[in-house]
């Protein structure tokens, strides 16, 4: 009985955290199809769906600018960010070294640190290097505010791969390099592709580093842009819930694509 009565629960928590992502979504997708002089959307296909409120609002924003911006941003963070984060993640997980705890714990500090503590500073320094109105500006801050999760995530998965395994690899005459791209990254895709995923969409996501660091109309970023069109189309909800899901689009379609492998990377973080 009590596995029966647990088996329900489960199920209906599942049924319920399904429809908290679902329902919103249809809602956005309802309103984002209503004419234009509708001021309060309901939750119901309409008879005469408004397709052309996509074109609108993306000849309106300008998305075409602004996702070209977030993507330079979240293609370049994305690569650099699963670089030094497999690099530190490997010397952490495997290696002997003096003061790894300390330097570890340091890492994982930088979670704590919030955005709006770090870009008024950040601001003035790249202003004074010339940095300000271009990709670097939000990219570099990004590929930082990053690594310490994703030292976190490569050091969980390195150190629960057997040690025999590394060793093994060693006695073979395998240099550190050597173990890190032949034995231990073949395993480490799902971890890699979950952790990628992530980044990109912190990145897509990001809004106040962009908004601060590119004054430049013509390089803002997709939320930022948003933010904008929002202010000048406040009244017209159903060209809102078009850019709304225009913006989100890119991290629907790439989930879709690797939606195998995030599961799998998510379950395996869950187990270690």
């Amino acid at each position: 009985m009590n596995r029966v009565a647990s088996r329900v629960l489960s199920n209906a928590f599942l049924l319920i955290a399904a429809a908290s992502v679902v329902i919103p979504f249809l809602a956005l997708m309802s309103a984002a199809l209503q004419p234009s002089s509708t001021l309060a959307p309901r939750l119901e296909w309409p008879s005469d769906p408004q397709w052309s409120n996509f074109a609108e609002a993306w000849t309106a924003a300008g998305f075409a600018s602004l996702i070209r911006s977030s993507a330079i941003i979240a293609l370049v963070v994305v690569p650099i960010a699963l670089i030094c984060a497999t690099l530190a993640g490997y010397a952490m997980g495997t290696m002997r070294l003096r003061g790894k705890g300390a330097l570890f714990a340091f890492f994982i500090a930088g979670l704590t640190l919030p955005y709006e503590a770090i870009v008024i500073p950040l601001y003035f320094d790249f202003r004074s290097i010339g940095l300000i109105d271009t990709y670097w500006a939000v990219i570099l801050p990004l590929a930082g505010a990053f690594m310490p999760f994703g030292i976190f995530w490569m050091r969980s998965h390195f150190e629960a791969i057997p040690r025999e395994l590394i060793e093994a690899a060693e006695l073979d005459g395998a240099s550190s390099f050597r173990v890190l791209t032949q034995v231990l990254l073949p395993t480490a895709r799902p971890a890699l592709v979950t952790l990628g995923l992530l980044n990109f969409m912190w990145a897509w996501n990001q809004f106040l580093l962009a908004l601060i660091l590119l004054r430049d109309p013509s390089m803002r970023t997709a939320p930022s842009g948003l933010g904008t069109f929002v202010q000048q189309y406040g009244e017209n909800i159903p060209l809102l819930a078009a850019g709304t899901l225009i913006v989100i689009a890119p991290i629907v379609i790439l989930y879709f694509i690797f939606q195998r492998q995030f599961i799998s990377g998510m379950l395996q973080g869950a187990i270690k």
